[in-house]
């Protein structure tokens, strides 16, 4: 990630986040990759937002309970990272994507008490080191799967409950990472006629990501096979993830890869998806900021197989999957890129921004 290529797209801002596990381990929160690349593209003038991410749901790992030494550790280890990024990233957002780092069993119990907790220290630590105002405004993290049911219950119904009594806290963030447009739009169903008309929201990622991880068992589309068949060396019995694969290890022409999701129902039929998903955001009034995956990274392309979500499709660059031209100009990704870039020279007053990581 480089300001060229955020230039080339006509980006704005960036948005990374901070495993605080790793701050809690002893790294320097300065040498940590994330806060050191946003610090460095604030530096040449892009707004930024970093995420503080707590991991309790892998095994033998709980949410703290307030009043704790462990709940001590933990604000110990937000506050060495509250003195590097205060009153210098634009946005920062208490939890990342709390509700899928957490344990099923302690969503209801711990997860609103531990949030609070962090949120509580961040206001005050903020009040009382910059009395005369400081340039970072507070979002409470990301809502995920509003879409299941099984997601909607007296916890998140907690947490805009918290973000709505809270003033200091100017709105929260959504994760719609969803099958459809329809499952989408149950975010903004959900969570806007319960946030405060003086709240905003945040959307740092989205993608249509289920629907693809749907697709992957399907065959090739046969016109490609015709186009491409002789010089990629494939047939029309292989299926896309198998594909996918290939362009990792053998990367695709722009357009080869072009052709591909042109040729592919699945995708050609939802192209537009992250265009239509901005101006919908936008058209609310209180979209305060939109963020895309730019880069393809290399977990996205490793241990390729059927089962593994297919997060490359979604990257406005698609530089681990096709050539680069001549001129080493990174490949483009069919489509949205083109959206990405038409949504920047909008005349909205709400331009959607693209995300420094990959989700």
């Amino acid at each position: 990630m480089d300001k060229a290529a955020l230039n080339a797209l006509g980006a704005t801002w960036v948005r990374g986040f901070v495993p605080m596990d790793e701050i809690k381990d002893g790294t320097d929160p300065l040498r940590q990759p994330a806060i050191r690349k946003l610090l460095e593209m604030q530096g040449q003038g892009f707004g930024t937002i970093l995420a503080l991410k707590f991991q309790f749901s892998k095994e033998n790992q709980t949410v703290p309970s307030p009043d704790t030494e462990e709940m001590k550790a933990e604000l110990a280890a937000v506050d060495k990272v509250l003195q590097a990024v205060l009153n210098k990233v634009d946005i920062l957002t208490i939890g990342n994507e709390p509700f899928l780092e957490t344990h099923q069993e302690e969503r209801a119990t711990k997860l609103n008490p531990f949030y609070q907790e962090v949120a509580k220290h961040v206001i005050a630590y903020r009040e009382k080191r910059f009395r005369s105002g400081c340039r970072t405004h507070l979002y409470m993290g990301a809502l995920n799967r509003l879409d299941d049911p099984r997601m909607i219950s007296e916890a998140t119904r907690g947490w805009i409950e918290f973000v709505n009594r809270t003033p200091q806290l100017e709105g929260l963030d959504i994760h719609p990472h969803v099958t459809s447009a329809e499952a989408a739009q149950k975010y903004l169903d959900y969570v806007l006629p319960k946030l405060n008309d003086s709240k905003k929201f945040l959307v740092t990622e989205f993608s249509l990501v289920g629907h693809y991880a749907n697709q992957m068992t399907r065959t090739i589309p046969a016109d490609f096979v015709s186009a491409h068949g002789k010089e990629l060396d494939i047939t029309r019995e292989m299926q896309v993830w198998q594909l996918l694969k290939l362009a990792k290890e053998r990367p695709f022409t722009q357009k080869q890869w072009n052709d591909f999701l042109r040729m592919s129902p699945w995708f050609e039929s939802h192209k537009h998806f992250m265009r239509d998903q901005v101006m919908k955001y936008r058209k609310t009034g209180r979209l305060a900021v939109a963020t895309y995956g730019v880069m393809q990274a290399k977990a996205m392309v490793t241990h390729i197989n059927e089962n593994k979500k297919p997060w490359m499709l979604n990257s406005l660059y698609v530089n681990l999957t096709v050539q680069y031209d001549k001129g080493g100009k990174l490949p483009h990704n069919y489509t949205v890129f083109d959206d990405f870039t038409s949504l920047q020279r909008g005349q909205d007053r709400l331009p959607v921004r693209p995300a420094m990581v990959h989700m």
